[in-house]
């Protein structure tokens, strides 16, 4: 098994920049495909970014494709979501996900999640 814990959400502006943390611990942590999903109120959880379990691929939400950034630190067991240019319809509960599949967008494709992190873009 894996945990993963979040963090870095917050209030933000119009136009500012957030960056998350995904801590992961247990098992070797590069045998995990990671990702980040969103959930707006009233909304369903949707995709925004993951990396393959090798690292080599990552794919992205058309929505936030070239504001967000998704990284992973091997070393550190760590996944990071860089927000830029972000906009109202940003706000949501952001959460890590952790699967053993070798990648997937898809919310059944992951099998452990975090408590997720808010965050909140004012206009």
């Amino acid at each position: 098994q894996v945990q993963v814990v979040e963090s870095g959400g917050g209030l933000v502006q119009a136009g500012g920049s957030l960056r998350l943390s995904c801590a992961a611990s247990g098992r070797t942590f590069s045998s995990y495909a990671m990702a980040w999903f969103r959930q707006a109120p009233g909304k369903e959880r949707e995709f925004v970014a993951a990396f393959s379990r090798s690292g080599g691929s990552t794919g992205y939400a058309s929505s936030v494709k070239g504001r967000f950034t998704i990284s992973r630190d091997n070393a550190k067991n760590t996944v990071y979501l860089q927000m830029n240019s972000l906009k109202p319809e940003d706000t949501a509960v952001y959460y890590c996900a952790a699967g053993l599949n070798y990648y997937s967008d898809e919310r059944r494709g992951y099998d452990f999640w975090g408590q997720g992190t808010q965050v909140t873009v004012s206009s």
